[in-house]
């Protein structure tokens, strides 16, 4: 558990530490109280949560803390992996962008290298994401093997795209 208190002004410090919160993954209990599974992939994110809630002259108390029940560590595993699937279906979204973005750009004959390398760094995007949302569902939600299955695709997808450019500009 991490209790973090920043104070309001100014709020960049407090908006930075939230956008760190998020970004590693850490779930949302209520104001200030955020929870994190006790792994190693988490620990540069809540030091880094840390760094800046002193920088706004805040505090951070990080807490081992274990459900009073079985029910209760269930349910917060619940919780964080319901928080993964959400990030896995927006992951999901954004390769069939991805792959609809490619499909039009085949329709419409747009084979150049620019195109190319715009796609190159869309796939690469997705495939940062796809590490960081991996590294971060350590209780393997169920959207996770979609992931795994439609980044492949997308990658498959650019190799047709790019070998349609090669072959557009070689006509040249």
């Amino acid at each position: 558990m991490v209790v973090v208190r920043v104070p309001a002004e100014p709020s960049r410090h407090r908006v930075a530490v939230w956008r760190e919160l998020r970004r590693i993954g850490a779930l949302s209990l209520g104001q200030g109280v955020w929870g994190v599974p006790d792994v190693p992939v988490f620990s540069d994110g809540i030091s880094k949560v840390t760094e800046l809630a002193q920088r706004g002259e805040g505090e951070v108390l990080v807490l081992d803390a274990v459900g009073r029940e079985e029910a209760d560590s269930a349910r917060l595993e619940a919780l964080f992996t319901a928080e993964r699937a959400e990030e896995w279906t927006e992951f999901l979204a954004d390769c069939g962008k991805f792959a609809a973005e490619i499909d039009k750009e085949i329709r419409n004959q747009k084979f150049t290298m620019a195109e190319l390398e715009e796609e190159e760094q869309s796939l690469e995007r997705l495939r940062r994401w796809h590490r960081d949302s991996t590294a971060r569902d350590v209780f393997g939600a169920p959207e996770a093997a979609a992931a795994e299955q439609q980044l492949r695709h997308c990658a498959d997808r650019l190799v047709d795209y790019t070998e349609r450019v090669f072959q557009a500009l070689h006509q040249m």
